[in-house]
């Protein structure tokens, strides 16, 4: 009865998004994706082995995977590799990653396609990337009889799994082989619904990206100049703190960049129509002429945007919840960000440890500048989220060593 109730809800998900794609860009994109995906979706050559699969979300999720698949690739030459996303943001950005041999949409989770698909491309490995998962899709890998991993599991209390009506939920975790979490706590919940026995708790994937990205030293086209404050992923709400700050006087001397969440045209407009000071879209800047406001007008760049400031501020603190403190914090940049926070493990960590601070009005985002201005202040800062990075590291190696052992005892390579 759940599981009929379950493909009803995706067969009205699918209604809806071809509704919505009438009046969303996204939406036709999710459609035309996944429009005739058999023909898209390559059959592995006998000759490649072990046939591998990595699904995500979104870019975030490919990010955390990331450091997983390269891994994978160097520790298995050979191997095929199929990296699926569920949404268009991700997939029209990394469409063309060179790393892996078929990048594709997730069909829509009905039992005829996760069969078909499973079916076509015949995973030694199936890896899913943090929360990302499908019931009809982990059935038919495990009728299968294929390995099945969740990486960078964070569970909370209030979620589905927990809940006495969340029995089909707890059945798609009993899918996989084992789940490896980014905290104890995690594994914690896991055990008070009898999966201890399959859960391990190593860290943050993304921790590795980060770390690897930080040691790259990945510049940008067009180096910017000194940089006071990056600001990433914004959205309105944080947008009204930043401009109210950034034209007070006490802020005068200092130079910010903004990257909103959503670069589109319409949302770059409403913010530059704003700001009083002098200011330049990245994709028209010519790389020389100082401005005192850099507005980002294009996606993928933020992770390199952080290398050039000083401090990081981190949007989304004021809807429903912040974005990659990670990424600014593998540079050692002190971390400001809104009050919704909390469901963020390593926001909290950054906090208690004095190397971020949650704001609430411009005034508390110029005072916590401003004390940060203080070298002492902000060496300390600096050093408490450079020490979590250099304490967490280490995820993707633990979990390869699994994948290693698992496919040793199937697969003669």
């Amino acid at each position: 009865m759940i599981r009929r109730l379950y493909d009803g809800a995706i067969a009205c998900m699918v209604f809806g998004i071809w509704i919505a794609q009438v009046v969303s860009p996204k939406a036709r994109r999710w459609i035309a994706g996944r429009c005739q995906w058999r023909s898209r979706v390559l059959v592995p050559p006998p000759e490649r082995q072990p046939v591998l699969w990595m699904h995500v979300a979104s870019l975030g999720e490919f990010e955390q995977g990331r450091p997983l698949l390269e891994a994978l690739r160097r520790r298995y030459p050979s191997a095929w590799i199929v990296l699926s996303f569920f949404s268009p943001s991700g997939y029209e950005v990394r469409k063309n990653y060179v790393i892996v041999d078929n990048i594709c949409y997730l069909p829509a989770d009905t039992r005829r396609q996760a069969h078909d698909f499973i079916h076509r491309i015949q995973p030694d490995l199936a890896v899913f990337v943090k929360y990302d998962f499908w019931a009809n899709h982990l059935f038919a890998l495990r009728q299968r009889g294929t390995p099945i991993l969740l990486v960078s599991a964070l569970f909370r209390a209030g979620q589905p799994f927990f809940q006495p009506w969340g029995g089909l939920w707890r059945q798609m975790l009993r899918c996989f082989s084992h789940i490896f979490t980014q905290d104890a706590a995690s594994v914690e919940r896991l055990r008070r619904i009898g999966l201890s026995d399959k859960a391990s708790a190593v860290g943050d994937t993304r921790v590795d990206r980060v770390a690897q990205l930080a040691n790259e030293h990945s510049a940008l086209e067009r180096p910017l100049l000194s940089v006071d404050v990056v600001a990433g992923s914004t959205w309105p709400a944080d947008e009204e703190l930043l401009l109210s700050a950034l034209h007070h006087p006490a802020s005068s001397h200092l130079c910010w960049v903004i990257a909103p969440h959503e670069p589109s045209e319409r949302c770059v407009r409403r913010l530059t129509a704003r700001i009083r000071r002098s200011w330049a879209r990245y994709s028209e800047w010519d790389g020389q002429t100082p401005v005192a406001v850099m507005v980002i007008d294009s996606v993928g760049l933020l992770a390199r945007l952080y290398r050039y400031g000083r401090i990081a501020y981190i949007g989304g603190g004021f809807g429903r919840g912040i974005h990659n403190t990670l990424e600014p914090a593998a540079y050692g940049l002190p971390l400001l960000f809104g009050p919704k926070y909390e469901r963020f493990e390593e926001a909290r960590q950054f906090v208690r440890r004095g190397g971020a601070f949650p704001v609430r009005t411009s005034e508390e985002l110029l005072e916590r500048i401003r004390q940060l201005q203080q070298p002492d202040a902000y060496a300390r800062a600096s050093a408490a989220v450079r020490q979590f990075i250099a304490e967490n590291q280490g995820a993707t190696e633990r979990i390869l060593q699994w994948i290693e052992a698992t496919l040793a005892e199937r697969i003669p390579l």
